[in-house]
């Protein structure tokens, strides 16, 4: 598992600067360059500081860590990391070992749920992947007659390895003092919450050109062309009725493909909202139930996931299964030789190939969000 730390409200302010500035269409590239520095600064001493709390707090029995469900190396990590103490730090273009990218990817999916409901894909060493979208698997005839069966698919090739999305990660130097398990928590972690930032936001607001189709983007299927995807509606999360109303017309936008075919939607729809945002949206879909009970529910059972990279006053919905979103290639590390702000620190760039798309324009939508907190809750039905 990563570091577990309560992140605190620096941390969280300089995340919410972050994803103000890159969801600014106006911000400029300096902007977002100070805004990513500040958020890994930040990030990387909290992490350091939990580290070192944990190893003067934990015990260092191999077998009580285990009993925990703490870290515990392979043999072959526990090489690699031992190499990266002894030689003071990582050799250039080293990759970690395959088990530890597999952790990075489960803590990625556990931590992040945005991620999770997107169904992200490690394809590995992979960076090449095809998707269909089958039709008329099966046709009925003769018994002796000719075979009329077969699948009529619009098979598509996608290249993963296009898009690659750097990290950084700053190693003090008094890291490498407490041993390979520690360095790789460390460095685990750090992969972790840098590669979330950077997947979240390509995945919600990427334009395309050089990053990922996000959720709020059509593409032009003549000429490719990225565009901001229109507004559906607007849902004002009345109690009631209205809201019954509203996620009905919701769903039933989503449960055609581009092509007007139907697809089942059931249990499937996830609904992304900014967290500022998302207290209102709670706070309309509450009502006390006959037992005094505080109850908080929604029509057709949307999964809902926050994320900062959802522009406030808007709210996205999207089908599980109809958005591709994977990872590919290996973490590679390479020491990063311009000056750094941080003292006592070695910095590498994390390079992976990412990518993301959304299956056709119906994949999501995206609707403005209008609660009037001064209207009074609708009335039961039939009361």
């Amino acid at each position: 598992m990563t570091i577990k730390f309560n992140k605190s409200e620096a941390m969280n302010e300089a995340k919410s600067k972050l994803a103000a500035v890159l969801t600014n269409a106006e911000s400029t590239e300096q902007e977002q360059t100070a805004a990513f520095q500040t958020y890994f600064d930040t990030l990387q001493h909290e992490v350091a500081n939990n580290v070192r709390k944990q190893v003067n707090d934990e015990m260092l029995d191999r077998s009580i860590l285990q009993q925990r469900g703490q870290n515990v190396l392979t043999s072959a990590e526990m090489k690699f990391f031992n190499a990266v103490v002894q030689d003071g730090g990582f050799k250039d273009d080293s990759i970690l070992p395959d088990t530890t990218q597999e952790r990075v990817f489960e803590d990625l999916v556990t931590e992040h749920p945005l991620l999770d409901a997107l169904g992200l894909q490690d394809l590995g060493a992979v960076t090449r992947f095809i998707y269909s979208d089958p039709e008329g698997a099966a046709v009925w005839g003769p018994l002796f007659g000719e075979i009329k069966g077969q699948i009529n698919a619009a098979f598509h090739e996608k290249q993963i390895g296009q898009l690659k999305l750097t990290a950084f990660a700053a190693i003090p130097d008094d890291m490498l003092q407490l041993g390979p398990v520690w360095v790789e928590r460390y460095v685990r972690t750090v992969i972790v919450e840098a590669y979330a930032v950077g997947l979240e936001n390509g995945f919600v607001n990427g334009n395309g050109n050089n990053q990922p189709v996000g959720l709020l983007k059509d593409v032009n299927a003549e000429t490719g062309a990225v565009t901001d995807k229109a507004s559906s509606g607007k849902l004002t999360f009345k109690p009631g009725r209205t809201t019954v109303i509203e996620l009905k017309d919701v769903v039933k936008g989503l449960s055609k493909n581009a092509k007007g075919k139907n697809r089942k939607v059931a249990g499937k729809i996830v609904m992304v909202v900014n967290p500022f945002d998302n207290f209102d949206i709670q706070a309309s879909a509450t009502t006390q139930n006959a037992n005094g009970v505080y109850v908080t529910n929604l029509p057709f059972n949307p999964q809902i996931v926050e994320s900062e990279f959802v522009p406030e006053g808007k709210v996205i919905f999207f089908v599980k299964g109809e958005y591709i979103a994977a990872v590919a290639g290996n973490y590679q590390l390479k020491k990063f030789d311009q000056t750094l702000a941080i003292e006592d620190a070695i910095l590498y760039t994390i390079k992976r190939f990412a990518n993301g798309l959304p299956k056709d324009n119906k994949a999501s939508a995206v609707y403005d969000l209008e609660i009037d907190e001064s209207l009074e809750a609708e009335a039961p039905a039939g009361a």
